[in-house]
């Protein structure tokens, strides 16, 4: 098993909260994680199974009088019911990290805990492997304060690290690819999205998950999206949602001031797997992706959901913001960090021959009223 940064975090919180909320997509390995960490004494109850579902939806506080602290249950999306009960208990026992939650999908999940567990729970987010998890290096939290010179990661490995993505079960077994990602793909729209939020048409919703994937890295625009994938603009919207609040998709927003007047408002879009998004999109091999078109846009998405996955990784207090930068004049600074009234811009470019004219457009941040 891969040793996962984010299991310290767990462990932690189980020490100050009552219940430890741990989400993510489908096959980030939250049930793994999770089960090799418990305790022997801390029962696993899987919401998968439709028998003890029923019977969280059916008769709730019998379900916890049944399934007594400590507990793992996974997928409480399934059983929303259970979040009132699950707080009378806790408030009762007042004991930490009794209770140990999985969620895939959040969307419908998150007012409920807000209303029941605010001030009871930690939540965490596990994103599927980093670099760093995958080659068994540190997580420190990427300071833009202090950079520093790594090793060189040739193109070819690079963009075999792009291609492959970090699904958990994909990357550390033999799993055939298209095996894989066609299951993974039916599991997630049937099991997850059609269940959870009534999608009517999987076809539709195949083609539009496409059609997002085809534009990673790029700015959002509903609009084309939602012509690609044979639906209205409104349904995009509604879909494109799901992904957000599945973790699958990350808009990073644009850096806005009031004296940038020029600036673009829509966000980028950034698929949070390269392996899924490559997939998607139809790449056969590491070698062909690298030498496309689209080529520095998969290294663009890499470069920030690998920034995300640190940030959310690491065991630090560093706080800082994302952000991308373009104008209706078509400058562009690919990246943002937004610290302590500090701008720090950063150029994400595929290129053998770097040169101080792909940095040319930070000079646009001196009309603001931040440091750089």
């Amino acid at each position: 098993m891969i040793e996962r940064a984010i299991t310290e975090k767990i462990i932690k919180y189980s020490k100050f909260r009552k219940v430890v909320l741990i989400t993510g997509y489908i096959g980030v390995g939250k049930t793994t994680l999770l089960r090799e960490l418990k305790e022997k004494e801390r029962n696993y109850i899987s919401l998968d199974d439709l028998n003890l579902r029923n019977l969280a939806n059916e008769d709730p506080k019998l379900f916890t009088e049944t399934y007594t602290p400590k507990v793992i249950i996974d997928e409480i999306q399934y059983a929303t019911s259970l979040l009132s009960y699950i707080k009378l208990d806790v408030d009762e026992k007042n004991k930490k990290g009794d209770y140990w939650l999985t969620v895939s999908q959040k969307f419908q999940l998150m007012k409920g805990v807000s209303e029941s567990l605010a001030g009871r729970v930690g939540i965490l987010e596990m994103f599927s492997l980093s670099y760093a998890e995958k080659h068994k290096l540190k997580t420190t939290l990427f300071d833009p304060r202090k950079i520093e010179k790594k090793e060189n990661i040739s193109p070819n490995h690079l963009f075999e690290e792009i291609f492959k993505g970090g699904m958990s079960e994909y990357y550390t077994t033999d799993i055939e690819r298209k095996m894989f990602f066609d299951d993974y793909i039916r599991t997630y729209i049937e099991r997850d999205v059609r269940d959870l939020t009534q999608v009517g048409n999987i076809l539709s919703f195949h083609k539009f998950l496409i059609s997002v994937a085809s534009r990673t890295g790029e700015v959002l625009n509903y609009n084309s999206i939602a012509e690609d994938a044979g639906i209205d603009e409104k349904t995009a919207k509604n879909w494109l949602s799901i992904l957000v609040n599945s973790d699958l998709v990350y808009l990073l927003e644009p850096y806005l001031s009031s004296e940038l007047k020029r600036a673009t408002k829509a966000p980028k879009i950034y698929f949070m797997d390269t392996g899924f998004c490559s997939y998607l999109c139809g790449w056969e091999n590491p070698k062909t992706l690298m030498n496309s078109s689209v080529s520095g846009h998969y290294l663009e998405t890499f470069v920030i959901s690998e920034l995300i996955k640190n940030k959310n990784n690491a065991d630090c207090d560093l706080n800082y913001n994302l952000y991308y930068y373009r104008d209706k004049d078509g400058k562009e600074i690919d990246l943002l960090i937004y610290f302590n009234n500090i701008l720090y811009p950063f150029e994400i470019k595929k290129t053998a021959t770097p040169d101080k004219s792909m940095i040319k457009h930070f000079s646009i941040l001196k009309n603001t009223k931040k440091e750089i």
